[in-house]
């Protein structure tokens, strides 16, 4: 029977979570499978990975083949190399604390890498907010500027018109004629 490892799909619409599991090739991708090896959530940043690789070198050593995602996903976590590493404990090359040192150097190095990248995209998402954040305060400087020049704007204005409109009360105020008493002929 060929046995493959492969993604068995789980989750709902866009939102896609796998199982990685050891089935039979001619089995449906969401049908049976012999054994779940893992879980794969893409959905994370970094994408989050549970993988036992006790038993996935087991069904590589079986002779199992990984689709391609799969053995993307088992060379990231160690599998393929944990696997390569048994092989060299079978032929003799190496013990088996050669080897368990070996992966142990190798899971610590892959976790600081991990490590650091979460690190920098926790570190790029605050950049991202404190640049918002500056970007939205300088907006509302401009506008609390704007809106105070609106306001000077319309005083002048106010006050030309109060100017215009006294000047053109003064020009087009009547004259007012105060006749003198003349006087009469006869007081004289």
């Amino acid at each position: 029977m060929p046995v493959k490892i492969r993604l068995q799909r789980h989750g709902k619409k866009g939102k896609p979570f796998y199982w990685i599991v050891a089935a039979d090739s001619r089995s449906k991708r969401d049908g049976k499978f012999l054994e779940k090896l893992g879980t794969y959530n893409p959905n994370t940043n970094p994408a989050t990975i549970d993988l036992n690789l006790d038993g996935a070198a087991k069904w590589l050593f079986q002779g199992a083949q990984p689709t391609e995602t799969a053995r993307a996903i088992l060379s990231y976590k160690g599998a393929l190399l944990k696997h390569h590493l048994d092989g060299g404990v079978r032929k003799g090359a190496l013990t088996q604390e050669q080897a368990d040192e070996k992966l142990a150097k190798w899971l610590e190095e892959k976790a600081n890498q991990v490590g650091a990248k979460k690190e920098n995209l926790s570190k790029a998402k605050e950049d991202v907010k404190a640049a918002a954040l500056k970007a939205e305060k300088e907006v509302n400087e401009k506008r609390k500027a704007a809106a105070l020049e609106a306001v000077k704007a319309a005083e002048a204005a106010a006050t030309a018109v109060e100017e215009v409109a006294e000047t053109v009360a003064e020009e087009t105020a009547p004259e007012v004629v105060t006749e003198e008493p003349a006087a009469d002929e006869t007081q004289a």
